[in-house]
Order: C-alpha cells, then structure tokens, then sequence
C-alpha cells in the first residue's frame, strides 16, 4: 500500500515537471496569435479558477489579514508579474528549448542570494558549480558557437529576458521561504498568482485588452488552455500532493528532466532544431546545478 502510494506521488511530480517542462512550447504557439501580456492574463485567470476550486473543496482557503495579504502581494509582483512578463516576453525571439535550460539554471542564483543576503557558506565545490553552469548556459545561447561571444551575434534579446527571469525566479524563492512554513503551498500558490493576475490586469487592459482574444486560434486558445488548467494549475497541486508522500530531495530531482521534456516537445510540435551544442550546454548546466544543490 505504502508503495503505491509513493508511485502515485511519483507520477504526480513527473506528470508536473513534464508540463512545465512544455509550457514554453505552448507559450510560443500562443503568442502566434496574441502578445505576452494577454498569454499571461488568460493563462493565470484559468488557473486562478483551478486553484481556487482546489483550496475551497480540500478546505485549504483561508482569509488573510492585510500585513499577510501585503507579503503575497510582493511575491505576486515578483513571481507572477514580473516573472512571466519577462519570459513571455522572451520567448518571442528566444527559442523555447533554450529558454528551457536558461530558466534551470534558477538554482545557481537561489545558492547566490543566500551567500549574499543569508551569509551562508560557498563550497568550492559550489563555486565550482556555478562556473560549470555559465559556461553552459554560454553554449546553449551561442548554440555551441562560442565564437559570436566576440562577434556581436551572441544569442537574442529574449534569451536575456529569460536569463534575467533565473535570477528573479531566485529572488521570489527566497522571499517564498517564510510563507511556505506559515501556509499550506497550496493556498500561498492560490493567493500568489491571484495577486500577480490582478497586478498584470492594468498592462492587459492598456494594451489591445479584450480586443486582442478574438484573434486566438483554435491552436492558441488550445495552449492558452493547457498553461492555464494543467501548468498553473492541475501541476502545481499534483506537485504539492507528491511533496505530502516523498522527501523533498527526491521530488526536487525531477526537475532536473525538466528541460529535457522542454527540448523533445520543442522539436517534435514547433520544429526547432536539437543542436550538439545546445544538448552539450544543457548537460553542463544541469552538472553545475547538482553541484551547487547537492548536501
């Protein structure tokens, strides 16, 4: 029984880590038909909708006062907001399968920030890490041609987007550290991209608004439907289901296939090439993110 229990808690986390490994595929398809800002505000008011009915049916919910609501706010801004307006924005120019091994990278800064801000010691080991992990994400921007480093040709600007998002990414996980232990994930998960929805409405309304929708597609309003209902929301509820039945460790080392999921579908769905180059920087960054994570 105890065993497949831990399956089940195994499948939810695969099943997780498989989506938002594809949610930068489905961005791309999305913003075929409409810009980022509105891919971010349909997308998170589906999963606001998936998560609130989460929380309300297990009896998670649970009103906040305004000093605690004021904190989900600031992660809202950061995590939700500022997160995905830079990687939707990224992705149209940046390739999706590249973005994928960029946004791993998240770890790195994450062991960066707690040395910075919490004094927590470096190993050389991590150090070492850390180096590993820019000369990989140095080989996928470049898709393996180090040379246009010199040559002005080094990636694109969405790549930058992206290689920013890690280090915000970063930011969000370390201020999420305290409201983790507080609250259930789920109902900080719920309030989070609540807030962060509510926040991108101003910028969804000064643009094309409303007026935009009408342009999606039947493939748009499919990835739109896919990054709201299963990668904000079925997703981030099966990974905490699987975060109740196994350690942390072994669930958090799924994500290291993440962005493997990210460069299949990417070929197989929108075309884009699967470079020596590319599979060489992936590997390195994902050794240098061991490093750095390992006890």
């Amino acid at each position: 029984m105890v065993s497949r229990i831990k399956t089940v808690g195994l499948l939810k986390a695969t099943f997780s880590v498989a989506v938002w490994g594809a949610s930068f595929i489905a961005t791309k398809v999305a913003l075929r038909d409409v810009s980022p800002v509105t891919v971010v505000w349909l997308r998170f008011a589906m999963g606001i909708l998936v998560l609130g009915a989460f929380v309300i049916i297990r009896k998670e919910f649970l009103p906040q006062p305004p000093k605690v609501l004021g904190y989900f706010a600031l992660l809202g801004f950061i995590g939700i907001t500022l997160h995905q307006w830079l990687q939707s924005n990224g992705l149209t120019t940046a390739q999706a399968s590249t973005s994928a091994w960029i946004v791993s990278t998240a770890p790195i800064f994450i062991a960066i920030l707690g040395w910075l801000l919490l004094k927590e010691q470096l190993r050389w080991d991590q150090i070492a890490g850390i180096l590993f992990a820019t000369a990989g994400v140095l080989l996928v921007v470049s898709k393996g041609d180090l040379s246009s480093i010199f040559k002005g040709s080094f990636g694109t600007p969405g790549d930058l987007l992206v290689l920013i998002s890690s280090p915000n990414w970063a930011v969000y996980s370390v201020l999420a550290r305290k409201g983790l232990k507080e609250n259930s994930a789920s109902l900080l998960t719920f309030y989070v991209i609540a807030l962060g929805w509510i926040f991108s409405t101003p910028l969804f309304f000064a643009g094309a608004g409303i007026g935009e929708i009408p342009q999606l597609t039947l493939s748009g309003w499919t990835a739109i439907g896919f990054l709201g209902i299963f990668c904000s929301g079925l997703a981030y509820i099966y990974w905490n289901d699987a975060l109740k039945i196994i350690p942390a460790s072994q669930v958090g080392a799924l994500l290291y296939v993440e962005p493997l999921f990210a460069v299949a579908v990417a070929a197989a769905l929108i075309g884009e090439t699967i470079t020596l180059g590319a599979l060489l920087g992936g590997a390195i960054i994902l050794f240098g993110v061991w490093m750095v994570t390992r006890k």
